[in-house]
């Protein structure tokens, strides 16, 4: 890999072999009953950037180049697919009215918006199987996949992971955030599923147990920087840039970054966490260039 990588370039082609993968494995729109497909369709290609499966893809490149191995594995991209439906879910639910109750999502109506409370909850529903059935298809050795599901299950469960993080945040709405508050939801509602991409891509790649714990601990750093900027944004930024409802974390009183530290001390703290994000990849030198790349992304990203 070139000491210069065009990011520009390398998430364009990411998303689109991710958008390849989810056109050829979701349900065609028309197929019966294509209410639930439709709404699966509308929220899965409604502009999302991609970054856990190309986060995946990434891992998965550095460990093959560390290996002396060019290119990606055979069937990497089904392994982001499933990733994104279950991200793309956990969105359609945090919109409903019982949680979030958003109107906006990647600058589109959210899916309950568009198709109904019913149909949304189902389609998010749906999502999640539907991840579960690709990710027990993968084209690696039956351990590793065997390895990958229940590391992904883990990260969107409810202890340490996606909804246990929801259930925190929802449940923190309305109480003064705490520093231990805050950063028990961003590692767990966010931090875990960035975490996972990253650490599964690596093992759909051949990982040693050595690689899996320096892939973990620059997940967790990258994954708590990245809801960082987020919160960030969300006071910073206006809906238009966002693509979705500008000052919500605010107006509900949710426990962020921001709120506890202030601005520019969260600044500082992204900065710091991708800095030691990067001490982690030191070991694969060129080879992780790529991750290191988004990375930067992840911080430098103003929507």
């Amino acid at each position: 890999m070139s000491a210069t990588i065009d990011v520009v370039e390398m998430l364009r082609s990411g998303a689109q072999a991710t958008d390849a993968a989810l056109e050829r494995l979701l349900p065609a729109a028309e197929v019966v009953p294509s209410s639930i497909h439709k709404a699966m369709r509308h929220s899965v290609f409604a502009g999302g950037k991609r970054l856990r499966p190309i986060l995946a893809m990434e891992a998965a490149r550095a460990i093959r180049a560390a290996r002396g191995l060019e290119g990606l594995p055979d069937g990497i991209e089904e392994l982001g697919a499933a990733i994104e439906m279950l991200h793309t879910y956990s969105l359609i639910h945090d919109d409903l009215p019982a949680l979030d109750n958003d109107d906006l999502r990647r600058g589109k109506p959210t899916c309950h918006v568009a198709y109904g409370e019913a149909i949304a909850i189902l389609a998010g529903d749906a999502l999640q199987t539907q991840a579960y059935e690709v990710l027990a298809g993968l084209k690696c050795p039956a351990a590793a996949t065997v390895r990958v599901i229940r590391l992904i299950a883990e990260a969107t469960g409810t202890v340490e992971g996606m909804i246990g993080g929801q259930v925190l945040d929802l449940e923190g709405e309305g109480t003064k955030p705490t520093p231990e508050t805050v950063n028990a939801i961003h590692r767990a509602k966010t931090g875990a599923l960035i975490r996972v991409s990253i650490v599964t891509g690596g093992i759909y790649a051949g990982a040693t147990a050595e690689d899996v714990e320096r892939l973990t601990t620059f997940g967790r750093k990258a994954g708590l920087a990245f809801q960082i900027v987020d919160d960030i944004l969300d006071v910073t930024q206006d809906s238009a840039q966002l693509g979705k409802t500008a000052g919500k974390d605010l107006a509900t009183d949710k426990a962020t970054w921001p709120a506890v530290f202030g601005i520019e001390a969260s600044r500082n703290d992204a900065a710091r966490l991708i800095q030691e994000a990067f001490a982690a990849l030191e070991p694969y030198g060129q080879a992780a260039e790529g991750l290191r790349t988004v990375a930067r992304f992840l911080v430098e990203r103003t929507h």
